[in-house]
């Protein structure tokens, strides 16, 4: 196990990635969830992808913390909602959140860089471009509502898309 030693403000702030990494998931699990019973199949299996990537992403983070020789804090989640008003508010919600995690993110790197923390830094490297990602994607998915519309046929168009979004390899399952 390599030990460096981090700073107490970026353990810290890596542990509450955590925490919002763990909330994020089971915050999309809850959205697949609301998705299936409400018959959008390929969104649902869309959520259910991305609650499985950022279940990836908590367990990056406690992996990097442990392998410091700093122990992770596993947090206790929120319970997120059972119902949502709809799917394109279901994706605004996600890009709200992505855009918070973002900023997230970029105070760990800044915490890093004041730190001169260079093995954090390049640790993040993975989480800032992986935000650049996640936030254009939802931006995208909201485009397609302002394109296409809200009636069913369009609504059935996007949850199609949501599918094919669902089985495309990602990049972060090809590194």
């Amino acid at each position: 196990m390599y030990t460096m030693k981090i700073s107490g403000s970026l353990v810290k702030a890596l542990n509450n990635q955590i925490s919002m990494e763990a909330n994020a998931a089971h915050a999309y699990l809850a959205a697949g969830s609301w998705c299936e019973i409400t018959g959008y199949d390929g969104s649902a299996a869309f959520f259910y992808a991305q609650a499985e990537e950022e279940h990836q992403h908590m367990l990056k983070f406690v992996n990097f913390l442990n392998g410091q020789g700093v122990g992770a804090i596993i947090p206790a989640v929120k319970q997120p909602p059972k119902t949502f008003k709809s799917l394109e508010a279901i994706c605004k919600t996600a890009l709200s959140n992505e855009q918070g995690v973002t900023k997230s993110i970029n105070k760990m790197v800044d915490i890093a860089q004041r730190d001169k923390d260079h093995n954090t830094f390049t640790f993040l490297q993975f989480f800032v471009n992986e935000q650049i990602e996640e936030e254009q994607q939802f931006e995208n998915i909201l485009q397609k509502f302002n394109l296409l519309g809200r009636d069913k046929l369009a609504i059935y168009e996007i949850d199609k898309l949501l599918a094919g979004m669902a089985t495309a390899p990602s990049a972060e399952s090809q590194n």
